[in-house]
């Protein structure tokens, strides 16, 4: 199995009225999204679309892909909700493309990714961001097996930084931090939780 995770959990996990991870951006993201320079955004295992709606309100035509065709449902109402417009994509990022020179900005909030996988997108999103383009990650860290308030419970699915920024060689690193923080993102992280941070650019 390429994910550490097939489909159908996902589905199960989002196959509930309510949303499991919130309809409120995550932090980090709502914190940098100004960053992000006028340009279609990809928003990559993006699940009930919080962050892909946040971003299309602020004017980004966006593209949501993860493997769960019941959460990219959800992120449709919820767009519906507030007026917006997300193209959808049900993919499993094993076999994704990301078109090249394409993107103002890619986004992966709470992405985890066996070790070979994970640096094999992120190489992909590197060469999918327009010169300029922005990159915007939160997930957790090593250190956040020290809590149980989400999140893999597999060291091997949890990067750190150093690593992380080996795997996005090419870009410019304006954040990058190891912390630990409250998050408070519905019933799937609450508590205080252990995380790596970026805010990367692709060079002119």
């Amino acid at each position: 199995m390429n994910s550490p995770f097939d489909a159908t959990f996902w589905n199960n996990r989002y196959g509930t009225a309510g949303y499991v991870y919130g309809t409120a951006p995550n932090e980090f993201l709502a914190a940098v999204a100004d960053r992000i320079p006028p340009g279609p955004v990809l928003c990559l295992a993006e699940g009930e679309g919080r962050n892909a709606v946040h971003l299309a309100r602020r004017g980004h035509a966006v593209t949501a892909v993860d493997q769960s065709a019941t959460g990219l449902a959800k992120a449709r109402a919820l767009a519906q909700t507030h007026g917006v417009d997300l193209t959808t994509v049900v993919a499993d990022l094993t076999g994704f493309a990301i078109t090249e020179n394409s993107w103002a900005g890619i986004v992966a909030i709470f992405m985890h990714l066996p070790p070979t996988l994970r640096a094999t997108v992120l190489a992909r999103a590197v060469a999918g961001l327009r010169p300029g383009g922005m990159f915007v990650l939160e997930c957790y860290s090593p250190a956040q097996l020290a809590f149980d308030t989400g999140g893999p419970r597999d060291a091997a699915l949890l990067p750190t930084l150093t690593g992380l920024r080996a795997e996005l060689a090419g870009l410019e690193f304006l954040h990058g931090q190891e912390l630990e923080r409250d998050i408070l993102e519905g019933d799937g992280h609450t508590g205080r939780g252990a995380v790596v941070q970026i805010l990367a650019r692709r060079p002119h």
